[in-house]
C-alpha cells in the first residue's frame, strides 16, 4: 500500500489526524493496572492497522522467572549433593550418570550451581536452581520457565506442572515472579528502520540499533535496566535460536510464510512489578493487559517527531505504535503448540539434514555418485573409525557407542541413565582388545 512507504516524519499531518484518538486509546488504559479485572486493549480500525498492513499473530507472556520460598528436603539434599560430585567427575561415563528423575523429567544435574545456589537442574521445560536448607534469605527455589512451555501451555498451567516437580523436593510456598516478559509477535508493511532514535520517547537512557550480517536486525532500549524492550526481528533471529515451532504456530495464525515477523518484547523485573503492587504470580497474570498499557504509553512510546515542537511528550504516536499498543490482552493470545515434551534433544529433521550433508561431502571428496555405493563405504568407513577410536581408549566399540549416548541423553533428557541397568562390558573389551591386537 502506498501508506506502508510513507509513514515518516514527513507526513506528520496526516498521522496526527490518523492517531488523534490513537494517544488517547493508550492513555485511557493507564488506570488499568490498579484493577482486578484483567485489561482489554482491544486493537480497532481507529488505529489504522488494515492500512499498515498490521496484523498480530501471537502475544502472551514468553519468558517467565520465579522463586519459591520454602525448605529442601535433606534427603534430596544428599542426593544432590553426591550427583553434582558426580556430574563433576572426569570420566564422562560417570557423567552421564549426574540425572535427577522427577516424573516425567529427567533433569540434568549441572556440575556447578548459579550464584548462591549450589544445585541446578535443567530440561526442556525448566532451569531449577536450588537452595540448602536453612539457606538464610535465599528462595528454596529460583526457576525460568522455558519460553517453549509457554508457547504450549498457558503460564498458570506450566505453573501448575512447576509446583508438582517442587512439591517433589520439598515444602514450598506460592511462587513470586521474579521477571517476566510480554510479547506481540506481528508482520506489518511498516519498515522498521525508517526512523531514528529520536522518535524513542522513554524514561529508559538506552536505545541501540543492532544488525545481524549487514541486515538490519531491530532496536533495544533499556537494555541492563530493571525494565527494557526490543523490537525485533523474529524470523531473523530464529536462524539462530533454533525455535522453529514458532513458524507453525504463525502460520495458524494467518502469516503467509514470507513476510518478515517482528517482535516487540518487554522485559518487567521484580522492582517494577513490586512497584506496581503485582510481584504475586496471580496477581501478575491477572494484570498483563496494564503492564502492556504502562510499557507502551508512559515508559516507552514510538512517536513521529515534530521539529516546531521542543515538548516531545506532544509529539504524536506513529501508527505501528498505536496498534501495538492495542492488542487485546483479555482475549485469546494465539494457538499454542499440540505438543511438548521435556526432552531438549535437536531437532531430528535438522540431525538428518546434518547427516545428509556428511554423506554428500563424502561422496564427493570420493567421486562417488552412487547412494548405495555411497552407504556402504560410510558404514566401512564408521567401523573402521569406531575401531580406532576404541583401541585408542581401550573398550568395546559398543561400549564407546553407549557412554556416547548416554552422554548425550543425560544432555537431551532422553534417557535415565540407571547405573543398575548398565551392562557389563569389561570382559568383552578384554576379549576384543586381544583380539583385536591378535592375541
Amino acid at each position: 500500500m502506498e501508506t506502508c512507504s510513507q509513514l515518516h516524519p514527513s507526513n506528520q499531518k496526516q498521522s496526527d489526524d490518523a492517531c488523534g484518538s490513537d494517544r488517547a486509546c493508550a492513555a485511557d488504559q493507564r488506570a488499568e493496572l490498579d484493577k482486578d479485572a484483567t485489561p482489554s486493549n482491544t486493537a480497532s480500525n481507529n488505529c489504522n492497522c488494515e492500512e499498515i498492513g498490521f496484523i498480530p499473530l501471537r502475544w502472551g507472556v514468553d519468558s517467565l522467572y520465579l522463586s519459591y520460598p520454602g525448605m529442601l528436603a535433606d534427603s534430596v539434599t544428599r542426593k544432590l549433593e553426591a550427583l553434582k560430585k558426580t556430574a563433576q567427575s572426569e570420566a564422562e561415563a560417570e557423567q552421564a550418570k549426574a540425572q535427577y528423575c522427577v516424573g516425567d523429567h529427567v533433569f540434568e544435574v549441572k556440575d556447578k550451581g548459579a550464584g548462591m545456589f549450589p544445585f541446578v537442574l535443567r530440561d526442556n521445560a525448566f532451569r531449577i536452581s536450588l537452595s540448602r536448607p536453612k539457606g538464610g534469605a535465599l528462595p528454596m527455589a529460583y526457576v525460568q520457565v522455558s519460553s517453549q512451555l509457554l508457547a504450549a501451555f498457558s503460564p498458570q498451567r506450566a505453573e501448575a506442572m512447576l509446583s508438582d516437580v517442587l512439591l517433589q523436593l520439598g515444602d514450598i510456598e506460592p511462587a513470586k515472579v521474579s521477571r517476566v516478559d510480554l510479547y506481540v509477535d506481528f508482520v506489518s508493511c511498516v519498515d522498521m528502520e525508517s526512523w531514528n532514535r529520536h522518535a524513542w520517547v522513554t524514561r529508559a537512557h538506552k536505545v541501540g540499533t543492532h544488525a545481524v550480517k549487514g541486515e538490519f536486525s531491530g532496536w533495544s532500549i533499556g537494555l541492563g535496566g530493571v525494565m527494557s524492550a526490543r523490537l525485533y526481528n523474529k524470523t531473523l533471529e530464529i536462524e539462530s535460536s533454533g525455535k522453529e515451532y514458532l513458524k507453525e504456530l504463525w502460520l495458524r495464525a494467518g502469516w503467509d510464510g514470507i513476510s518478515p515477523v517482528w517482535r516487540l518484547e518487554f522485559e518487567f523485573h521484580r522492582e517494577v512489578l513490586t512497584q506496581k503492587g503485582v510481584s504475586g504470580l496471580r496477581e501478575t497474570l491477572r494484570h498483563l493487559g496494564g503492564l502492556w498499557a504502562y510499557a507502551t504509553d508512559e515508559w516507552l512510546r514510538l512517536t513521529l517527531p515534530n521539529e516546531d515542537d521542543a515538548t516531545r511528550s506532544r509529539w504524536p504516536i506513529h501508527p505501528l505504535w498505536a496498534c501495538l499498543a492495542s492488542v487485546d490482552w483479555g482475549g485469546d493470545g494465539g494457538p499454542l503448540l499440540d505438543r511438548f515434551s521435556s526432552v531438549s534433544a535437536p531437532n531430528e529433521k535438522q540431525v538428518v539434514s546434518r547427516l545428509l550433508s556428511s554423506i554428500t561431502t563424502l561422496m564427493a571428496l570420493n567421486g562417488d555418485t552412487c547412494l548405495d555405493t555411497a552407504w556402504d563405504g560410510l558404514r566401512l568407513r564408521l567401523d573402521n573409525h569406531l575401531h580406532n577410536l576404541s583401541m585408542w581408549e581401550g573398550v568395546h566399540p559398543r561400549q564407546y557407542v553407549e557412554e556416547k549416548v548416554r552422554i548425550k541423553a543425560r544432555r537431551f533428557n532422553s534417557i535415565l541413565n540407571r547405573e543398575d541397568e548398565a551392562p557389563d562390558y569389561d570382559e568383552e573389551a578384554r576379549q576384543y582388545l586381544r583380539a583385536s591386537r591378535g592375541g
